[in-house]
């Protein structure tokens, strides 16, 4: 067994010939959906499923920087039950913070439940869309997360990061092409979101395109 930093907080876990991305285990012992743990040394490590995380997924098809680091405060939107929002909790640590923005009632009974033994996860029952609805709760952060199931998911995005983003820092959006069109091609809806990241003021850094992990999906990388 051998155990590989990709990143601050990411790793790869090379064990019995399969490979494995993994985060620490901020709580060791608990499980968030059924991942596997995995005990090296006094070190445990939780296998990071990419057919379950689009982050996951985006770091294994070639994501050349990841900004989610430790120490960071971070705005996700779309937590849904806490799977991605509970490794990119592993990775900031017990000195960051990631507040977990959803709406949906059946999702956020079983965010609750994470965040009830994640104590650097902030549950939010709110619209994405709506950010005035939390902003007495969110401070400033150094990144926004953004998985959300919408016809419109870079404006969400953008509308957030006005009120909430520092300067200069980060945001990931993964753009679900079914959420806004069924009909319309793929690619052409990746560049209709990414340009409304352009006009708001974004430096895309790289679109990651997440096949055959998630059909129809892009990560996309970009700083204001």
């Amino acid at each position: 067994m051998s155990v590989r930093e990709l990143f601050p907080g990411v790793y790869e876990i090379s064990l019995k010939n399969r490979k494995f991305l993994a985060t620490k285990n901020l709580v060791p012992g608990k499980r968030v959906y059924g991942e596997q743990l995995i005990r090296v040394g006094e070190v445990e490590y939780r296998a990071w499923n990419p057919y379950r995380s689009k982050l996951a997924a985006a770091i294994l098809k070639g994501l050349s920087e990841m900004p989610v680091k430790p120490g960071q405060k971070i705005l996700y939107l779309g937590a849904a039950t806490g799977t991605t929002s509970s490794h990119v909790s592993d990775i900031v640590g017990d000195t960051g913070l990631v507040y977990c923005v959803e709406f949906a009632p059946r999702m956020m009974r079983d965010l609750l439940n994470v965040c009830s033994f994640r104590k650097n996860m902030i549950p939010i029952f709110a619209d994405a869309r709506l950010p005035e609805q939390y902003r007495m709760v969110v401070g400033k952060v150094d990144g926004i997360y953004c998985d959300i199931a919408q016809p419109e998911q870079a404006k969400p995005l953008a509308d957030n990061a006005d009120m909430f983003l520092k300067e200069g820092g980060w945001i990931l959006l993964a753009i679900k092409a079914m959420s806004i069109d069924v009909t319309e091609r793929p690619s052409e809806i990746f560049k209709r979101e990414i340009d409304v990241l352009k006009e708001r003021g974004f430096d895309i850094k790289q679109v990651v395109h997440l096949e055959p992990f998630d059909k129809a999906h892009a990560m996309v990388y970009a700083r204001r």
